[in-house]
């Protein structure tokens, strides 16, 4: 009954997906959603959904791929994308990042905004990025009328009070590993209504790790639902089907 509500299945090798997905399904994963990150990553996850039942799909530009102004024919190109295939699940990934080598703020600004638009347009979920910009983006949701549609704050790192903040926008909580060894993130999932929470793993080619068997896939997941059984006192299968039915709610998909 888990389900991993953001990883970059794209970023490997058609062999790597497929051992990925077994492991998965072995480790009682029911569900994994594969995001994009350009317009070609966008495509390549639709393509890997296509060809595993357990997979869907988000369409979206990074943040940190943006390398000119979006443009009206950036979002016909996305908007042709989401419409593509029925396992296009929600807008993602987008979001904004205020690193000091991240692209220029202002054209981050507007793909984001332009994400949400057609997120409300089409009815999907818009799963976004926050890296040094929480308040910005908090404001750019609230403007935008995010939560309308349904917004996921992917890879939450926030403080409590970002928490409640979050949550009381109307925002859902997407939790992965860095719960297991951030205190402060520990404290934050307590303001955090169950209800409110989804699970991933933001799987991504770790090439430090130089044991593969470390690197972070979808099935550990799990590892991140016991996290929130043991912080919520209730059995992992209970969070399991909670987390996933929360995801199935915020996606539409019944």
């Amino acid at each position: 009954m888990l389900a991993d509500s953001h990883t970059h299945l794209d970023q490997f090798t058609d062999e790597e997906v497929a051992g990925m997905v077994a492991r998965s399904r072995d480790a009682g994963v029911s569900m994994i959603v594969a995001v994009g990150t350009t317009l070609a990553s966008s495509r390549r996850v639709i393509e890997i959904a296509d060809r595993y039942e357990a997979v869907y799909a988000g369409v979206g530009i990074h943040p940190m791929d943006i390398e000119a102004p979006f443009t009206d024919d950036d979002y016909a190109a996305l908007r042709d994308l989401a419409l593509s295939h029925s396992k296009v699940v929600c807008i993602a990934e987008t979001g904004l990042d205020f690193l000091d080598t991240s692209p220029d703020r202002e054209w981050q600004d507007r793909a984001f905004r332009e994400h949400i638009r057609l997120a409300r347009e089409l009815g999907k979920v818009i799963d976004f990025h926050a890296r040094e910009a929480h308040d910005v983006i908090l404001d750019v949701l609230r403007e935008e009328k995010a939560a309308e549609t349904g917004a996921i704050w992917h890879y939450f790192l926030g403080d409590a009070a970002k928490a409640r903040e979050a949550v009381d926008l109307g925002l859902y909580i997407s939790l992965a590993k860095p719960l297991l060894r951030e205190p402060a993130l520990v404290e934050a999932v307590k303001e955090i209504p169950i209800e409110r929470i989804v699970l991933e793993t933001d799987t991504y080619p770790q090439p430090w790790k130089k044991n593969p068997e470390r690197r972070t896939e979808p099935s550990h997941v799990r590892q991140v639902a016991e996290k929130v059984a043991e912080l919520w006192n209730r059995s992992p299968d209970e969070v399991a089907e909670i987390t996933t039915a929360n995801l199935h709610r915020v996606l539409r998909l019944g």
